[in-house]
């Protein structure tokens, strides 16, 4: 078994080669370098001049990295993706991003971290980076009431987050949820049976994304785009739900005038749509692989000016 098959399984990995149309002399960004899949398969389309610059807050990752002169890892959220960039000295010179977002397969898989409902006995993390913040575990004992109805509400798009809520703050009065199994005993009373996964799998999605602060984190990165690509740069975004899409689908079609565009702006876009629809898995892809159904993939151009170049 390879290492790629071990962390995570690289979805739609041809159409997003296609989708970066790269150039071997290139400079490209994967932000999310996980397993390695997508970064590695750059590598093999550049030449010794091309450079690839890949982000990934998850320690575990950097096993996943193979020594290339090309490649220039940088363990940090891609929150800071122009930061980084600047960094570099690779602001507006970049020829094209990729992110895949969400949680690799690696994350569900290992039990210990606490993202899957399928093992009880694991403490509920969900850090991204284990290394520091809040854990699911600290949310889910220490947040108000309201503020867990809220998190429910908001990213798992749960109709009963209030009651779900005060199961958890009640349970919580008798003993700390450490554990996954200590959370699912929590809000069982309050999910339907016939429906138990789908609203596990929303629970979990929404600490998840409470945790790791998800959804400012993409609306970061998306706005520091437009200082990092180059005019005519191309940006792929991969997304497994629908609240990511959505602030995808808007972030592309606002573009006001300023160099730091608001996520809900109104002004003509600056992005160029490559397909007007986005891609889906193939059939068969969903097949091999059950946990790509959901991904969306959606590519567009960057048809305004280099940071530099701005007044």
């Amino acid at each position: 078994m390879s290492e790629n098959e071990v962390y995570h399984t690289s979805v739609m990995l041809e159409e997003c080669m296609n989708a970066l149309e790269i150039n071997p002399d290139g400079s490209y960004v994967d932000v999310t370098f996980g397993g390695g899949g997508h970064s590695h398969a750059i590598l093999q389309r550049l030449s010794p001049k091309g450079r690839l610059y890949s982000f990934d807050q998850d320690a575990d990752a950097i096993k996943n990295i193979k020594s290339d002169d090309r490649l220039i890892f940088t363990a940090g959220n891609f929150r800071y993706l122009d930061r980084f960039m600047d960094y570099y000295d690779r602001l507006g010179q970049i020829d094209g991003i990729l992110a895949d977002l969400g949680v690799s397969g690696h994350h569900f898989d290992d039990a210990s971290r606490g993202f899957s409902f399928r093992s009880e006995d694991p403490l509920v993390d969900m850090r991204m980076n284990a290394r520091g913040g809040n854990s699911a575990r600290d949310i889910l004992n220490d947040y108000e009431e309201e503020a867990l109805a809220h998190v429910f509400y908001t990213y798992g798009e749960l109709k009963n987050s209030r009651k779900l809520a005060a199961a958890i703050v009640r349970r919580r009065t008798s003993q700390s949820l450490n554990t996954v199994g200590d959370l699912i005993a929590a809000v069982k009373p309050e999910i339907n049976p016939r429906e138990e996964k789908k609203q596990l799998t929303c629970i979990f999605q929404a600490l998840r994304i409470e945790v790791n602060d998800e959804l400012s984190a993409l609306e970061e990165m998306l706005r520091a785009t437009t200082d990092v690509l180059k005019p005519g740069g191309l940006l792929a975004v991969m997304t497994y739900h629908s609240l990511e899409d959505r602030i995808v689908k808007q972030f592309l079609k606002s573009s006001p005038e300023t160099d730091r565009p608001d996520i809900y702006g109104k002004a003509p876009s600056l992005w160029q749509p490559v397909t007007r629809k986005p891609v889906v898995p193939s059939t068969e892809e969903i097949a091999r692989n059950p946990r790509s159904r959901s991904a969306k993939l959606r590519v567009a151009r960057w048809t305004g000016t280099a940071k530099n170049d701005r007044i």
